[in-house]
């Protein structure tokens, strides 16, 4: 007798092996049989004629950091076959913290992050001081799925240096020494690694810095000592690499991520990687040095999103090009269906349309800088808008631009983007592509992601939640590269691979990441024919009634964690199998 048998299916096992027809048999919360099972009888049975059948989905890089604290759905990652999420990217996150630092981390996660920080002081529960005691509280919630988190070099700065961290000031040997032993202490406790972020692009809410981006080689290398002799534990660290300064500064930057992941010896170090406008070429220089780290026995790895990084722009969205027009801005707390009547006045279009605009971003804003930009640009940029359509393209032509749709009209770019987010009664969303969109494909994107070295991650889920819903990568992987794409297209098995084997293998992770006798039941059960993303939807489910995004899909018959049912048909069924994944445990 076994609790599931997923009956009929096509295993696509993670290994990268060709697919076989197969049932399989969870009892327990693992794998025990796979193969022609007709004589077992089972609690449960699903129906996987037609489908393919995969190990779960591992997300290496989320910021669930503060939703954790209020939901146990873990969407959207949940609704896109991910059954193992990893938190505590980018350097930012809620522990350790002192209770008189926590409104400096929250501001620093909502201008880092896009969280609104009232749905963030409303929901966390603040039930931790120092990192052990963090994940003490994570343990204590059931969920959809498992978690995992990493310490933030941000919050670890500010919990030993407090002003001194926020202040930027140079760690001093006692300061990095204390940072040392709580990062150990941390790992022992089950941690699965550490982060740091180190890009101009993040900014808190009040604008400033965050506390760890100019953070010294001697800082990150005594960091990366905590993991001697541990046989656990990863670390993470997102870059600018100086893009617009030159090789010299690129290398300099390499060099010190090089020496942290160089202290760390036999852990596995990753950085992102994408494809920039401003210097389209410098993902080549990142896999060049990633190369020869390897070739030097350091173990470093690339993060790479499967299509472009962006935002979407709207009138429900966080922001859109309109919003520093002070006509709009009198029109703006409004209901949405009474603004759009107004914006369609006439006499209104023509007024926001030719009077100067006003700065929204800067300090204390959630509103990016870009946003005061945009207009100044807009006769380039809008050939980077793209309408997203009901059956959302991430793939766009030049053609298909809202700049080439005005050039074609002989009308302005912006006339054409007015009327744009006013269409589905002003709840369009038009997909802005910031980066690996530099030619109008994802041709490098492809290349990217084939780098041995390669690791899918960057989906942010959690983050973001006015401008991307980024949480719906792995499906759009396995939609896009592994079926849809007309050049470059990836057999199922290497996708599968990418998503479950290659990240669970990264993060030393034996007991998932591969579909075999004796694992984990963390499964899906997928109509790959089917398979099908839905237009981003915009829902206010967060504390204090604050929107986020949300994307559905089809496809997904059933995702199971620890062999319990957590999706049927894409909804999901209430039950809360997911753990903390302590690592080294």
């Amino acid at each position: 007798m076994v609790d599931v048998m997923i009956r009929g299916g096509t295993v696509v096992d993670g290994t990268g092996g060709a697919p076989f027809r197969a049932d399989v048999g969870v009892r327990g919360g693992r794998i025990v049989a796979i193969g022609e099972l007709n004589g077992e009888a089972a609690a449960e049975v699903i129906d996987a004629e037609g489908a393919i059948v995969t190990p779960g989905f591992v997300d290496l890089h989320t910021h669930y950091d503060g939703q954790v604290s209020w939901d146990t759905t873990m969407a959207p990652s949940s609704l896109h076959g991910v059954t193992t999420a990893v938190m505590g990217n980018c350097g930012v996150g809620f522990a350790p913290v002192h209770p008189a630092d926590r409104a400096a981390l929250i501001a620093l996660m909502e201008g880092v992050e896009d969280i609104p920080g009232s749905a963030l002081a409303e929901g966390i529960r603040w039930n931790w001081t120092d990192f052990p005691s963090y994940l003490d509280a994570l343990a204590a919630t059931p969920r959809t799925l498992d978690i995992a988190a990493q310490v933030p070099h941000d919050a670890l700065r500010v919990f030993v240096m407090r002003e001194r961290g926020l202040a930027h000031e140079p760690a001093t040997e006692d300061d990095i020494a204390a940072m040392r032993a709580h990062l150990r202490d941390a790992l022992r406790a089950g941690a699965v690694g550490f982060s740091t972020g180190r890009t101009d692009n993040h900014r808190s809410a009040t604008g400033a810095a965050t506390p760890a981006s100019e953070a010294t080689a001697a800082e990150l290398v005594g960091l990366a000592q905590a993991f001697d002799g541990l046989g656990h534990g990863v670390l993470q660290a997102v870059s600018d690499f100086d893009m617009t300064a030159g090789s010299e500064p690129f290398d300099r930057e390499f060099d010190v991520i090089e020496a942290m992941a160089r202290a760390a010896g036999s852990h596995h170090t990753s950085v992102s990687l994408s494809e920039r406008d401003g210097d389209p070429t410098q993902w080549k220089r990142i896999l060049a040095r990633t190369d020869a780290a390897v070739a030097a026995g350091i173990p470093m790895h690339v993060q790479v999103a499967p299509r472009g990084i962006g935002v979407l722009i709207g009138l429900t969205a966080t922001f859109h090009p309109f919003m520093g027009k002070p006509s709009f801005q009198a029109l703006a707390g409004l209901p949405l269906a009474e603004r759009v009547r107004a914006l369609r006045d006439p006499a209104v279009r023509q007024r926001i349309l030719t009077e100067p605009g006003v700065a929204v971003a800067g300090d204390g804003s959630a509103i990016p800088p870009l946003v005061d930009r945009l207009l100044s640009i807009i006769d380039q940029v809008s050939f980077k808008f793209f309408r997203l359509g009901d059956v959302p393209n991430y793939e766009p032509g030049l053609a298909d631009s809202i700049g080439a749709q005005a050039r074609g009209r002989g009308l302005a770019p912006l006339e054409v983007l007015y009327d744009a987010l006013l269409e589905r009664e002003g709840h369009e969303l038009l997909y802005f592509p910031i980066f690996n969109y530099h030619a109008f494909s994802l041709d490098s994107v492809g290349t990217m992601m084939s780098h041995p070295q390669a690791l899918p991650g960057l989906s942010d889920g959690g983050a973001h939640v006015g401008t991307i819903c980024d949480a719906s990568f792995p499906t759009f992987l396995l939609s896009h590269w592994a079926r849809d794409r007309a050049r470059d297209r990836w057999p199922i098995e290497r996708a599968v691979r990418f998503l479950t084997a290659r990240p669970a293998a990264f993060l030393g992770l034996t007991d998932r990441g591969v579909l075999r006798e004796g694992l984990r039941a963390d499964l899906n059960v997928i109509d790959h024919a089917a398979l099908q993303l839905h237009r981003p939807r915009m829902v206010r489910d967060l504390p204090g009634g604050s929107q986020r995004l949300l994307q559905d899909a089809t496809g997904y018959r059933a995702t199971l964690v620890h062999g319990v049912p957590i999706t049927r048909d894409g909804t999901l069924t209430g039950a809360l199998p997911g753990r903390l994944l302590r690592a080294g445990a």
